[in-house]
This record gives structure tokens, sequence and C-alpha cells, in this order.
């Protein structure tokens, strides 16, 4: 009956072991590429971002006393990252993409007015294409956007 006992429990921990073990270490890796990424944009004081989120991929990061804006996209079709300084812009919008006459949104777009040529600066945030569980995602991402959007616009309205 011991030994029974013992090599559930030993089963049972290994069980639970391993997904903690996997999901620290992939935590520590994405903290990683975000500092790395915060560094090449900053290299003197990657800390001056001082307010950093994550959701679905994607990593928005600010330095809202130097107004300074990281939008990070970890999707597994497409890394990049997309850095702007909110000194040069006027102001900051969230767009949305329909599919045709549906209500069905496939691509949300932040989309910033330069200050000097007016000129019109998008930055991708969600697509359609490179959500892997469609359309379930896109409401939490839209939420995402809007809380971030509020968040820009008061950096670069100071």
């Amino acid at each position: 009956m011991e030994t029974s006992v013992t090599i559930i429990g030993i089963v049972i921990t290994i069980i639970v072991a391993i997904p903690i073990y996997f999901s620290a270490r992939t935590s520590a890796a994405n903290k990683s590429k975000i500092l790395n990424i915060k560094k090449k944009f900053s290299p003197t004081h990657p800390e001056d971002f001082d307010l950093t989120e994550s959701q679905s991929n994607k990593t928005l990061t600010i330095d809202q006393k130097n107004r300074r804006f990281i939008l990070m996209n970890f999707n597994p079709n497409q890394q990049e990252s997309t850095y702007l300084d909110l000194k040069s812009v006027t102001s900051c919008k969230l767009v949305p993409i329909t599919e045709g006459t549906s209500d069905t949104i496939v691509k949300i777009d932040f989309e910033f007015q330069e200050k000097e040529t007016s000129k019109k600066i998008i930055i991708p945030f969600y697509d359609f294409d490179d959500d892997r569980i469609k359309q379930i995602s896109v409401y939490q991402d839209h939420q995402f956007a809007k809380k971030w959007l509020k968040i820009i616009q008061d950096s670069i309205s100071r």
C-alpha cells in the first residue's frame, strides 16, 4: 500500500511540475526579449519605460516622462517591434477595420498624426490572419487597445 501511494504521489508531482517549469521558462524568455527590445530603443535607460503590459502575444510599453512608446508583437508568424516618439505626434486614434458589410473586425490599427508633416503613421495592432483562436481574442485585444489608446493620448497631451 505504501509503495503504490508513493508512486502515485511522484507521478502527480511530475504531472504538475512539468507545466510549471515550462511556464516559468517561457516567462523568463519573454521578459528577456522585452528587456532587450527596451535596450535597443533606450540603451542607457531601459527602465524609463515605466508602464509595460502584455496580452495575446503583444506587449506595449511607454515611457511617460520622455513620451516614448513601443509596441512589441511576438506573433509566431511575424515578430516585430515598433518604436514611436510621442513628442512628434499630435494625436492617436484606434482604427478597427471590418470585413465587407459584416461587423467582424479583421484588423485593428493605431493611427498617429505626425506634427510636422500631418502624415499618418499606422501601427498594426491586431490582424485576423495572425489570430490562432479566430475572433475570440479580438474582443480582448480590442479592449486592451482601447485601454492603451487612453494611456497614449494622455501621454501625447502632456
